[in-house]
């Protein structure tokens, strides 16, 4: 199988989901993919209690939220450009509006909203099953390099 980071491939985000899910960070919290378009891309984060802040909330913690919609804004990027390049995030606001209902899957969807030579600019929301009543919001920028 080619390496689905490559830039003379076309990118596919379901495809390097299924590389990142044996290798990654986000294969370790079982982020996984959802679905894609043009500029945008949405993963799911199911509810595990490993994942759980305060055990006594049954609440998802802020971490694997936040690395949720990082990598959902990233990913968004890559869709939009049509192939993997190199990047880092420069700033991601995470404005949390609620706590997720216990036990539910996080659905985090990411778009690219800008690009430029050098920069992403992304946001997102992060939700448990209602996309009108979010998570959590998210901007924010990242450094593409060549």
């Amino acid at each position: 199988m080619s390496d689905p980071r490559s830039p003379e491939t076309s990118f596919d985000p379901e495809k390097f989901m299924s590389y990142v899910r044996r290798v990654g960070h986000g294969g370790a919290l079982g982020i996984a993919y959802v679905a894609h378009g043009e500029d945008w891309a949405e993963l799911s984060l199911p509810y595990r209690p490993e994942l759980v802040g305060m055990p006594e909330s049954g609440i998802i913690a802020s971490g694997p939220i936040i690395s949720l919609m990082d990598m959902a804004t990233s990913l968004a990027i890559w869709v939009r450009l049509g192939h993997f390049r190199h990047q880092a995030t420069l700033d991601l606001r995470v404005d949390y509006l609620r706590p997720a209902v216990p036990e539910r899957t996080i659905t985090g969807r990411g778009e690219c909203y800008g690009l430029t030579r050098s920069v992403g600019f992304v946001r997102g929301l992060a939700h448990d099953g209602d996309p009108d009543d979010p998570v959590a919001h998210v901007s924010g920028t990242f450094i593409v390099t060549e």
